[in-house]
């Protein structure tokens, strides 16, 4: 009746050439070959073998909606990705994200790539624009958003820079 069968999930298919493998801890069939991902306990879902000792273990990563479309992200046949932080996300809506100029996870705020280049232009810009008066001793509260870290660092118009991580991927909580 087919090629493939999985008696499982009652999956017939003659085109073996997706490779198909039903994943016992995530409960279906997947395509792509058994040898090239491993079931994440944690995770419960499928990584390629090239994250196992490197992704960021979320649990239940895949078992939540995208945060961008709200397709559910365990049944979708559209590709995945793991954000940094662990997240998951649709690769084609991480992309329109990026094409929008949104660089953190809509979950976490973490950046999402590497922003070295970015904070160095904020720290030309910054550098370029004095602080009134006023405000030059002008203190803040911040928490980066990408180490977690709370600090009081000093209050410019432009931003704050977390002086651990030296990200400006932080929020104001409050100021003195």
């Amino acid at each position: 009746m087919g090629r493939y069968f999985c008696e499982t999930c009652k999956l017939f298919d003659d085109d073996i050439s997706k490779r198909q493998y039903h994943c016992n801890g995530c409960g279906i069939c997947r395509i792509g070959g058994m040898e090239n991902f491993f079931h994440c306990p944690k995770c419960r879902c499928c990584y390629s073998v090239l994250l196992r000792n490197s992704h960021p273990c979320v649990e239940g990563a895949m078992h939540h909606d995208c945060p961008v479309c709200f397709e559910y992200l365990f049944e979708s046949i559209n590709d995945v990705t793991v954000m940094p932080c662990g997240h998951t996300i649709h690769k084609n809506c991480l992309k329109e994200m990026q094409e929008h100029y949104q660089y953190a996870c809509p979950l976490c705020s973490k950046s999402v790539c590497d922003m070295s280049k970015v904070w160095e232009k904020f720290d030309m810009e910054i550098a370029a624009t004095p602080m009134p008066e006023p405000y030059q001793d002008k203190k803040v509260w911040i928490l980066c958003n990408d180490c977690g870290i709370t600090s009081e660092v000093q209050f410019h118009f432009v931003a704050q820079k977390c002086p651990c991580c030296k990200s400006y991927n932080t929020r104001q909580i409050r100021g003195r």
